[in-house]
Order: structure tokens, then C-alpha cells, then sequence
């Protein structure tokens, strides 16, 4: 039997992206997803991609009981890898219980679930925020955490202390927490991408939106930053290959080859880009236009971060591969194919 994989939050981004390299890596895949923030019309992309619709369970991971009916009805469960929670930095600012509730909670549920299923294998989707502004770039896995620039920074933070914590009082867990910088693009299929809801919290698809027509110019959150063009910076990682590192990473964990119960890895491109800088990048590679002005800066934003990816290099074997021109073509290519129905 093949060995089963959970992916929360499985029908958002980064989730769906996974759920489809772990089954082209031979991987049965369980998601799980409240689609408070995605669509279940995805699940339809991953089958086009793989052939094959993986199960679905429609659940939030507040619903501590639901979570445990869940894993009683998947005994094959091997590994978890958790990607849901709320993610937009300005919306903690603004509702900060809400994202301490559901971010916290939903992990403590689901490691209790683990706990009491035999289940010993997480990844969890940790981000470059636990770093906050760093003192020195590029960031590493040593670099000083940092006091959080907003609530959802913090959650993250506060995340990687409650799997350090039960693995160190004795609950028999292994995982790593992959720390993400910027991620971008498609699956180069254009059968699924990111897919926001309302208006965009993130770069790229505010300037695909804008490309389209859908909004009439991209806003750019300050050019007073102390950098070469006065724009925000930072490593923006092709979602693919991101993906591929969360393969890699359930490989180590259920193979036994991880050296610590849990190991840290920053996930980038090392190289940092300024706002502008990928707005000129899309206009070249894609011979699209885009409209934009200047706003003031966003609060909780950090001026400028970028990773040294040399631990996941090494350890994981793993390395970002896809150009910035590919990137953009594959999110211009999926926001086409999704206008177009």
C-alpha cells in the first residue's frame, strides 16, 4: 500500500501544487480544507494534472472532535504536511484574534490527532516572518528570531515553539518546518495556480489582475524603503519548485534520515528582487504593460529579505530551478486560462 499523506489546506496554493507533486511522486494523497479561502473546482485541476482525484474531506481543524473522526476513518494515515491557516500579514494587523484562534488552535488539534493515530511524520508550512527584519542578509536558519512584525508572523513563530515543544516532552513526533519566502507562478499546466478571493494581499496576482483588466492599476506599498529603487524586497521562489521541497522533505522524515527531530529549512531562490523589479520583469517576459501607483508603506511589512538556502541545498538535496521568466509566465498563463474559463 502506498503510503498515505494529509495536506491541509490541500485545495489552496501552495497546497494544491503539493498535492500534485506528491502524487506524481507515487504518494497517496488525503486533503483536508474548510475552503474558508479556496474553491473546490481545484480538485478538478489536480485530476487533470495527475489523472487522478484525490480524496477530499471538508473540515475545519477548529472542529478538534471532527479531526479526530477524520483520522479514524484514515488508518493509513503516514505523514501530515499543514498548510491551512489564515496568511494575510495587513489582515492579522487588523484582526489579530482571529488569526492567533485559528492558526494555533488548528495545529494543536491536528498534533493531538497525530498523537493519539500513531502518527509521526509532520512538515509544517512555516515562513521567512519568523525572522522579522533581519540584522543581516542573506537570512539562514541561525539568524535571530526575531519579535514578529505582525500577529500572523507571530503565529508562525509561536507554531514552530509548539512542535518543539511536544517533541521535546516526549510525544513521539519528527518534523521539519519549512520556512518560505516569496512564493510565485503556476503549475505550468495553467490547471491551477493562486487563486485569491477579493483583492489581492500578494504581488503577483495583483499584477496578473491588473494585466487582465480586473483591476485598473496594481498598488505599490511604498518606494521610501532604504533600497536601490525604493521598493520592497524580496526572494520570489516559483511555487513548483516549492512544492517539490515538501517531497522531499516527507522522503527524509519517512525514510528516518532527518538528524533532529525537527529541522529547519529556509525555502528561496537567494537572490532578493524589489517590487519594481518584478513588475519590469513581468512586462518583458510576458510584453504586457501594467499600470501602477505609488501608496504608502503597508503595516507589518519588512523592508527587505532574502534566503540563504544552503542547509536545503545540502541536507534536502533540494534547489529552486525555475527562472523568474518562467515564473511569470506561468502566473500570466494561469490567470489567462482562468479568465477564459
Amino acid at each position: 500500500m502506498k503510503d498515505l499523506i494529509v495536506v491541509t489546506g490541500g485545495t489552496g496554493y501552495i497546497g494544491s501544487h503539493t498535492a500534485v507533486e506528491l502524487m506524481e511522486a507515487g504518494y497517496e494523497v488525503l486533503i483536508i480544507d474548510n475552503l474558508a479561502n479556496s474553491q473546490i473546482e481545484v480538485l478538478g485541476g489536480i485530476e487533470k494534472i495527475t489523472g487522478k482525484k484525490p480524496p477530499f474531506e471538508k473540515l475545519d481543524l477548529l472542529d478538534r472532535k471532527g479531526v479526530m473522526d477524520c483520522f479514524d476513518r484514515y488508518p493509513a494515515i503516514k505523514a501530515v504536511i499543514h498548510f491551512a491557516a489564515h496568511k494575510a500579514v495587513n489582515e492579522s494587523v487588523e484582526k489579530p484574534l482571529m488569526y492567533y484562534e485559528n492558526n494555533l488552535l488548528s495545529l494543536i488539534n491536528l498534533l493531538n490527532a497525530m498523537k493519539e493515530h500513531g502518527v509521526r511524520h509532520f512538515v509544517f508550512s512555516s515562513s521567512c516572518t519568523v525572522y522579522g527584519q533581519p540584522d543581516k542578509l542573506p537570512v539562514t536558519e541561525q539568524s535571530p528570531i526575531k519579535k514578529a512584525s505582525s500577529p500572523y508572523g507571530n503565529t508562525k513563530q509561536i507554531a514552530e515553539e509548539i512542535i518543539e515543544d511536544s517533541i521535546l516532552s516526549g510525544d513521539p513526533f519528527d518534523a521539519i518546518s519549512l520556512r518560505y519566502f516569496n512564493p510565485v507562478g503556476a503549475h505550468p499546466s495553467a490547471y491551477i495556480g493562486e487563486l485569491p478571493l477579493g483583492v489581492p494581499a500578494n504581488l503577483v496576482p495583483f499584477i496578473t489582475q491588473t494585466a487582465i483588466g480586473i483591476r485598473a492599476e496594481l498598488r505599490v506599498f511604498g518606494d521610501d524603503y532604504n533600497t536601490p529603487d525604493g521598493s520592497a524586497i524580496r526572494d520570489y521562489i516559483d511555487v513548483v519548485d516549492l512544492s517539490r521541497a515538501h517531497v522531499t522533505s516527507i522522503k527524509r522524515l519517512i525514510s528516518g534520515k532527518n538528524k533532529n527531530a525537527l529541522e529547519v529549512f529556509n525555502l528561496g531562490t537567494g537572490k532578493g528582487l524589489s517590487v519594481l523589479e518584478i513588475i519590469n520583469a513581468f512586462v518583458k517576459a510576458t510584453g504586457v504593460d501594467i499600470k501602477f501607483r505609488v501608496e504608502d508603506r503597508r503595516e507589518g511589512d519588512v523592508e527587505q529579505v532574502y534566503a540563504d538556502t544552503t542547509l536545503a541545498n545540502r541536507i534536502l538535496g533540494w534547489k529552486a530551478n525555475t527562472t523568474l521568466e518562467e515564473t511569470l509566465r506561468s502566473a500570466w498563463k494561469w490567470e489567462q486560462n482562468l479568465r477564459n474559463g
